[in-house]
């Protein structure tokens, strides 16, 4: 798989990184902190697999199509946890989650 043709996958995996760094981040900050542990845990996760899997694309190895799957899987768990909490960063996670699900199904296929 050469780059190029990752990019937009890549792109969406970095800010899908980005997002779970912060929802993690900011959910340590919140006043019922151990409401939010799934949360915080299915970030760190999320967050994880999408560095590994843009590396692997980046770097052009066939294993970055094997992650792909996991990466969708992962991606769908966050955004689902994410989305049952009301506050302005977890919903922000929950979108880039989905968008990078998207984005990896999309060359997963």
């Amino acid at each position: 798989m050469h780059n190029s043709q990752n990019r937009p996958v890549i792109d969406a995996l970095q800010e899908c990184i980005l997002a779970c760094e912060h929802c993690a981040s900011a959910c340590l900050q919140e006043e019922h902190v151990k409401m939010m542990a799934r949360c915080i845990q299915l970030d760190r996760d999320c967050a994880d697999i999408c560095r590994l899997t843009a590396t692997l694309l980046a770097r052009g190895s066939v294993h970055g199509k094997h992650l792909l799957r996991e990466c969708i899987e992962v991606c769908e768990a966050c955004a689902a946890e994410c989305a049952q909490h009301d506050h302005d960063h977890c919903q922000a996670c929950a979108e880039a989650c989905r968008r990078c699900a998207e984005a990896c199904r999309s060359l997963a296929a």
